[in-house]
């Protein structure tokens, strides 16, 4: 059975190890080495961002956990894209990551739904995420969920720099 819950501190390096490994499993094959390094000591580790993130007021968190184990999160942030026109109003989906063990459970709608319900009970007027276009069936499953393509973002992985799709959600 599969609970969810917002982490604490103490989640930090079983959550951290889980999405470094989720990260390199999807974006590993579209990236450099070099780039891949340097990406995941700017993201993880003790002094990454998302050990950071842990304790910001401003983000919003939902662990999906099998057991002992962290097997999927959403993070919710004020939007970070570069168009004020864009955001306004709305908030962000930074993430939303599930082990590929844990694939076709029902722990991404899950957590998509607690994203959604957050960001209404926020008084958000839109959920806003970026996608790697490379990246299928993550499209797939926002497109499923009502979010359109409305832009691209310049998203950098070391000194790659990969086109993210910006898609947003009315609500």
């Amino acid at each position: 059975m599969i609970d969810y819950r917002t982490p604490t501190s103490a989640d930090g390096p079983a959550l951290d190890a889980m999405a470094q490994k989720i990260w390199h499993d999807t974006f590993a094959p579209f990236t450099a080495p070099q780039n891949i390094a340097a990406y995941l000591s700017e993201a993880y580790g003790p002094n990454g961002k998302l050990i950071r993130d842990l304790t910001n007021p401003a983000v919003g968190w939902r662990i999906a956990c099998d057991g002992a184990a962290i097997v999927g999160y959403a993070k919710l942030v004020p939007p970070f894209l570069p168009d004020p026109a864009m955001t306004a109003g709305a908030v962000q989906l930074s993430q939303l990551y599930v082990a590929g063990t844990h694939h076709g459970a029902g722990i991404a709608q899950a957590l998509m739904n607690w994203s959604i319900e957050t960001a209404r009970a926020r008084g958000a007027t839109a959920l806003l995420l970026t996608v790697y276009e490379a990246n299928p069936r993550a499209i797939r499953f926002y497109e499923k969920h009502g979010f359109v393509h409305i832009g691209d973002y310049a998203f950098p992985v070391g000194d790659q720099v990969d086109r993210d799709l910006i898609m947003r959600l009315a609500l």
